[in-house]
């Protein structure tokens, strides 16, 4: 009987939930949470599908589904697309793919790992950094000053001068951060994206983190913010994800849209939407473990497979 993983962190309501439902559905396949103790090198994957919920934050989970991937298994989300995914690449991306996002700048870093000499490591920097020339870039003051790996609006600062601006940025440390333009907006709403086929299209208050109803959205935006949406995830390859979009002069600028592990939990979406991921999930991952689609024929290594995955 083909079996689904599920890997979770502190998460409470979505993982039992998921599992309850594809269980219960009698089709043929069981969902568990993924046990792991070491992985040895090709070592079978005895999931037909596995959900990544925490591997952002555990890396020994990355470099486990990465061989999960290697050995057939699906693995939602693709963790070779989700390790090289930043918020710059991804506004690169879907600048070229026509969807609207603010102008955004990549920043070389603050401080840097030991063994990195300021005056011999990093010569090919400019310094000072042309400050005033990206601001102009950006349309002025106010800029949003974030980590261009992060999530879950952690290390976010929106800046209205140059000081505070050279403050946050001085607080910043390793991370690599980004500078984007900030989006005086309208409307603001959140998307959760599901099996690069579902969209669900609800309002959000950023400020206070509470979903509201989409219902009155002209057509045509919300046929524009549909079709965006899934143009973006089927660009990176992602199966959950949330989309944010804020709507400025009737078009939707794709603000945070790299969000693979996107926040399910009751308490942050009501019932309602909780119970949509939950089903829309069990339905997924119950196609995908019964007609496997494996990741690996996306991979350039399958044509040394014969086209086959090597178990």
């Amino acid at each position: 009987m083909p079996k689904i993983g599920v890997l979770v962190g502190r998460e409470w309501s979505w993982p039992p939930a998921f599992i309850d439902e594809v269980d219960g559905r009698d089709a043929g396949v069981i969902a568990e949470y993924a046990q792991l103790g070491g992985t040895r090198m090709a070592e079978p994957c005895p999931y037909a599908v596995i959900v990544d919920r925490i591997s952002h934050e555990v890396p020994y989970y990355r470099s486990h589904l990465k061989n999960a991937v290697l050995q057939g298994a699906r693995v939602i989300n693709n963790p070779f697309m989700w390790t090289a995914d930043d918020k710059f690449l991804g506004a690169s991306l879907v600048t070229q793919l026509g969807v609207a996002s603010p102008k955004t700048v990549a920043l070389p870093n603050k401080e840097y790992v030991a063994g990195i000499v300021h005056g011999e490591s990093l010569r090919n920097l400019v310094f000072p950094l042309p400050w005033q020339d990206h601001i102009d870039y950006l349309e002025g003051f106010p800029v949003v000053l974030k980590d261009a790996h992060g999530g879950g609006w952690k290390n976010v600062s929106v800046v209205h001068s140059f000081e505070e601006l050279w403050r946050a940025y001085d607080e910043s440390g390793l991370l690599t951060m980004v500078l984007q333009e900030y989006i005086r907006w309208d409307d603001y709403l959140r998307c959760m994206c599901l099996g690069q086929t579902d969209v669900l299209i609800r309002r959000y208050d950023p400020e206070r983190r509470e979903y509201l109803p989409a219902d009155d959205l002209p057509p045509t935006l919300h046929k524009r913010i549909l079709d965006d949406s899934l143009t973006i995830v089927r660009a990176f390859d992602y199966d959950m994800n949330t989309i944010e979009w804020a709507i400025r002069g009737g078009i939707p600028f794709a603000i945070d849209f790299m969000n693979p592990a996107p926040d399910m939990d009751i308490n942050s979406t009501g019932l309602e939407y909780h119970r949509w991921c939950v089903e829309r999930m069990a339905e997924l991952c119950i196609s995908l473990a019964k007609e496997p689609r494996p990741q690996l024929h996306d991979l350039r290594w399958n044509q040394f497979f014969g086209g086959r995955p090597a178990r």
